[in-house]
């Protein structure tokens, strides 16, 4: 067996083409659904993390506009290329959806074309030709439903003018024939057979009306008749049809060679969309299912820590088919180990954490976000090999053995030799291993010396192996090898249920009593298996794992009352803050109140000491002061006044503002986004910063964010060197250009207005928006908008020669 077919059968095993079909619902297109049914798994790294960076952008495009993505008018072109391809006639409605594919290819282009926010989308579609020319020559030559239009062929239009003319003239006569002859027939309308209208003449009187009989009724009673009188121009007709059709066919002929001559460029088109159709529909799936991006690293040693993993087609069945509700788990292995083994009980789910580790690193390899909390971390795997069975069967026997032993054959062949496992330079990739239920269906002393030779082998061969087995053996490699692991799966004692949950460094114990216990088994029966069971108890593995679950219990209440303390510590600092910036407050606002009684006290002192002046100047009982002395007292009354203003009056606070940078770790807001988003790391030259707002995790400009409370960041200094008289930045020209021009005709108004705001965001000047005069309601629908932007100094026609009342001039702040 090849490689790729134990890939494949690996695929099977992990159900791998259910979840591709749960991706392909998701899809807009038919090719699209085709492409995410089949969902191909790239052969190299850096493919997988452009597939990740597709459904990236994409997945926040989709949110920002309103009513999603779309695809609509995008056809399955493959078909129709071939046959234009290789000399054939395509069909009228094929065609009209070809030119219908090319509008909606440059639509969507002009959506997602943005350098900055959507690099390799933008990238993707940046080389794509979609013909303008064909898409016009297509539709003058095509009306609506795929009929040629008689402007498509002077003679057609002269050929349909003569025809219509012809079916005029019969069905004039036929109207007088009905009338003159009303008693020789059955029924007043004209009816049709073969292609040719014929009247329902009574059988008796059918000698009476010569003409070509075509049709009788089941009784006989009538005969249908097609008159003589039309019969000549009946087969006028026919013979104006034939060349009609012959006139369609020749435009077709040649509407499918213009076709063919495009065919390269129509191929990559046809490509392109369905590329982007599959990668909005991973977006939307990893959007439904609440997943985030996964990192993968570039070492194959690199570790895998995915938290709260969900199985997704669990989460499948919960959401829609209403199945229970998905129990998480945390998948943590350091770069050094290379062997896991899950013990534990039946149904406690151990094959369910198999296939979930399995289908993340499908997933992530096949560009799609993980149902994980966090970031997840793991490394490309190249290689998915599995041997998982149902082993709760009635076939426990030597041909089951010899099934999963050959598999462990075909799995051997497909890893790489030992020398590349580690990840060395002539690895491509990591190798990751599921068994379920190693070395079962023989002998338990040969199965476990099976299934410890397997792994200690395998941990050469592959990057992680994960096996799930009973035997206690396989429990103690740890001890010995630094390279193995322990995880179990819990089990509630006092509900005899498993718990679902994924206990690592712990090894689990079968609780087989138990379980039986739980499935009804007689209790007598399970006593005297006890009592079996109580002489080999002493020494034996099992009483060291209940000696670290018991551990474990005590160490998780402790950090349970370690956390408990700790939020009451914090509750107890926030009261303390709380009161001491309440009496803070309080005593600000007293002095506030005292500051202002003191001020409207100066301001009266003030005013009785200009009314004790007036009063002295105008003389007290007709004794007049000296105007020295008068002037003396006033001026040092009024000095001393406003010295009581400076002394009282409230010291501005001057705060230092230096330049505001964040750092890992805060808050900020994406402008581009409007959503508030967590610094996970800054470039080294501090001009960009690697953001994460909710599943999506970003690069963006330092000028392309802000703090919470509105701060603007201030950029590292740079030394400048300027070598001539103008500035370093000149305000966008005050003319029409291609660069400040944005066409949105035909475009709607939610289309328009995304457009525009794309352009408006880069602009640093007037921009030109052309939007035709049609009906007026797009140009009303934009100048309303506009009016709500708070950066739209105003907007007004522009000019006779750029486009008069067909097109807006849009003045920015």
């Amino acid at each position: 067996m090849t490689p790729a077919a134990i890939e494949q059968e690996a695929l099977e095993l992990l159900e791998w083409p259910r979840l591709a079909a749960h991706v392909a619902s998701f899809a807009g297109t038919a090719a699209g659904e085709r492409h995410c049914r089949a969902l191909p798994l790239p052969a190299v790294a850096e493919h997988s993390r452009t597939l990740l960076a597709e459904t990236t952008e994409l997945l926040a495009l989709d949110g920002l506009i309103e009513g999603g993505l779309s695809l609509q008018g995008v056809a399955d072109i493959g078909p129709c290329l071939q046959l234009c391809a290789k000399g054939g006639t395509a069909g009228g409605d094929v065609l009209l959806e070809l030119a219908a594919t090319l509008a909606a290819a440059r639509r969507l282009r002009r959506q997602i074309d943005d350098p900055a926010l959507r690099p390799v989308t933008t990238a993707l579609v940046a080389e794509l030709r979609t013909l303008p020319e064909l898409e016009q020559q297509l539709r003058f030559a095509l009306e609506e439903g795929g009929r040629v239009a008689d402007r498509a062929s002077a003679p057609l239009a002269a050929l349909r003018r003569q025809l219509q003319a012809a079916r005029g003239e019969r069905r004039e006569r036929l109207q007088e024939l009905l009338r003159r002859s009303a008693p020789l027939l059955q029924d007043n309308v004209i009816a049709e057979r073969n292609g040719r209208p014929v009247l329902a003449v009574k059988a008796g009187a059918a000698a009476q009306l010569p003409g070509q009989l075509h049709d009788s009724s089941a009784s006989g009673q009538t005969v249908f008749i097609e008159p003589q009188a039309v019969l000549a121009l009946g087969n006028r007709i026919r013979d104006l049809e034939g060349q009609e059709r012959e006139l369609e066919q020749a435009v077709l002929r040649e509407l499918s060679a213009a076709v063919a001559e495009q065919a390269e460029a129509l191929a990559v088109l046809q490509a392109t969309l369905v590329r982007l159709d599959a990668a909005l529909a991973r977006a939307r799936y990893s959007a439904w299912l609440g997943a985030v991006r996964p990192e993968l690293a570039d070492a194959a040693e690199a570790p895998f820590e995915l938290h709260d993993l969900r199985h997704p087609l669990l989460l499948w069945q919960h959401r829609r088919e209403g199945g229970q509700a998905v129990v998480p788990v945390s998948v943590s292995v350091a770069p050094e180990l290379r062997v896991v083994a899950i013990t534990g009980p039946n149904t406690g789910g151990k094959t369910v954490t198999l296939k979930s580790l399995g289908l993340a690193a499908l997933m992530a390899r096949a560009g799609l976000f993980l149902p994980c909390s966090g970031c997840p971390r793991l490394p490309w795997c190249a290689r998915v090999l599995a041997d998982i069975g149902d082993e709760q069967s009635l076939q426990q026997n030597l041909s089951t053995f010899s099934g999963h032993i050959r598999r462990i054959a075909r799995i051997l062949e497909a890893l790489p030799p030992a020398a590349t496992a580690a990840g060395s330079p002539g690895d491509q990739g990591a190798a990751l291993v599921l068994l379920d239920e190693v070395g079962a269906g023989t002998d338990p002393a040969e199965g476990a010396a099976l299934a410890t030779a397997l792994l200690q082998h395998l941990a050469g061969r592959a990057r992680l192996t994960v096996a799930t087995t009973h035997f206690g053996e396989l429990k103690a490699l740890k001890y010995a090898d630094p390279r193995f692991e322990n995880a179990s799966v819990a089990f509630d004692e006092e509900t005899l249920a498993p718990t679902y949950r994924l206990q690592w460094g712990i090894p689990g114990r079968s609780n087989a009593l138990a379980i039986a216990r739980r499935l009804g088994l007689d209790g007598e029966l399970l006593e005297r298996a006890a009592s079996q069971l109580a002489p080999r108890r002493e020494g034996d593995v099992n009483q060291v794992i209940v000696g670290l679950e018991q551990q474990r219990l005590r160490q998780q209440e402790a950090a349970e009352e370690a956390a408990a303390l700790l939020a009451r510590t914090e509750l107890l600092h926030e009261e303390l803050l709380s009161r001491w910036q309440q009496q803070q407050q309080q005593s600000a606002e007293l002095q506030e109140q005292r500051r202002q009684q003191l001020e409207r006290s100066i301001r009266q002192g003030q005013h009785e000491v200009r009314r004790i002046i007036r009063r002295l100047r105008q003389g007290d009982g007709g004794r007049r002061l000296d105007p020295s002395v008068l002037g003396e007292t006033a001026r040092q009354a009024g000095q001393r006044l406003k010295s009581l203003e400076q002394q009282h009056r409230p010291r501005l606070e001057r705060r230092q503002h230096g330049g505001w940078m964040p750092v890992v770790g805060d808050r900020v807001r994406v402008l581009s986004l409007g959503k508030a988003a967590e610094v996970l790391a800054l470039a080294d030259d501090g001009r960009e910063l690697t953001v994460r707002c909710g599943v999506l995790r970003l690069t963006v400009p330092l000028d392309g964010i802000e703090g919470l409370q509105g701060e603007k960041p201030s950029p590292p200094q740079v030394t400048v060197r300027v070598n001539g008289g103008r500035g370093l930045a000149a305000p966008g020209p005050q003319v029409r250009t291609e660069n400040n021009t944005v066409d949105v005709r035909g475009l709607r108004v939610h289309e328009a207005e995304a457009a525009v705001e794309e352009k408006l965001r880069a602009a640093n000047g007037p921009v030109w928006v052309i939007h035709g005069i049609g009906t007026g309601r797009l140009k009303r629908g934009l100048r309303a908008w506009l009016d709500t932007l708070p950066y739209v100094h105003r907007v007004n026609d522009a000019e006779r020669g750029d486009g008069g009342a067909g097109c807006s001039v849009v003045h920015i702040h």
